[in-house]
């Protein structure tokens, strides 16, 4: 990574009345730290450092920082933006050694179309949109590329298949994808939807309706066994035309249906 220059000068003006008034003389807050240097609070020209953001092809910025005549190489660690306007309010620089590998996250993008795409109806899938990587600050990439040209429906790239730039060791678990290939989700609802299946053997329960409309039991077959009525429970009452069975223990027998040709016995008399 190529570094530009960049501009700066102590700070004059402190806490927030400070820096809105710094902000409106047309400069901008910064503080820059490393770990052989205590934090220090510094100003930007605004136009100048618009004006390197615009033409950066990545969100790491290595800068050539000059203050009061001596020069800092330092790393664009983070830059505040207002909410509403999206002005630049503050920017932390890290500052950081020539010699000293540096660890950063560099944006993924991909090259080409993939021939799943192309031809097999599938669609890309970007899983990791950053990359942490390892190097010099000199050869720090602006970007990972990744070409896809032959990726194919149902295939994927994993970090441990790409290649690193010279001088860069790119970090991660070696199986974690970056990008696939899938089918639209439509199409996989519908070749999952096709392949379910009755297992053999399974039976669908139903219920049957009486003609009331509501539901019960199914009519018991031929042989079938019917369970004795548990104590307590009430039977349904007769219905005209139906004939009761004696009780059991009655003291007077059942008198003789109409027509039949033998006699009941008559009854003993009481003593």
């Amino acid at each position: 990574m190529k570094s530009v220059a960049l501009n700066a000068f102590p700070r004059t003006l402190g806490r927030r009345a400070g820096s809105k008034k710094l902000r409106e003389s047309g400069r901008i807050p910064a503080v820059v730290y490393g770990r052989q240097s205590k934090p220090e609070s510094l100003e930007v020209s605004s136009r100048e450092l618009n004006d390197l953001i615009h033409q950066a092809h990545s969100e790491n910025i290595l800068v050539d920082l000059a203050v009061d005549q001596t020069k800092r190489l330092a790393l664009v660690q983070e830059i505040q933006h207002h909410s509403l306007s999206r002005k630049v309010l503050h920017v932390d620089l890290h500052e950081v050694s020539a010699t000293e590998l540096v660890t950063v996250n560099v944006p993924v993008e991909t090259t080409g179309e993939a021939v799943g795409v192309k031809t097999g109806g599938g669609v890309l899938e970007h899983i990791v949109f950053k990359l942490k990587v390892r190097a010099l600050p000199k050869n720090l990439p602006e970007q990972i590329l990744i070409d896809v040209s032959a990726l194919e429906v149902g295939k994927s790239i994993h970090i441990g298949e790409l290649t690193a730039p010279e001088g860069v060791e790119i970090l991660g678990r070696k199986s974690a994808p970056v990008v696939a290939v899938a089918l639209p989700k439509t199409e996989v609802e519908e070749v999952a939807a096709e392949g379910v299946t009755p297992a053999a053997g399974d039976v669908e329960m139903t219920k049957e309706k009486k003609e009331d409309g509501t539901e019960g039991a199914a009519p018991a077959k031929a042989g079938d066994k019917v369970a004795p009525a548990k104590p307590g429970d009430k039977t349904a009452p007769a219905k005209a035309g139906d004939k009761a069975a004696p009780a059991k223990g009655d003291a007077k027998a059942a008198a003789p249906a109409a027509g039949d040709k033998k006699a009941a016995a008559p009854a003993e008399k009481k003593k």
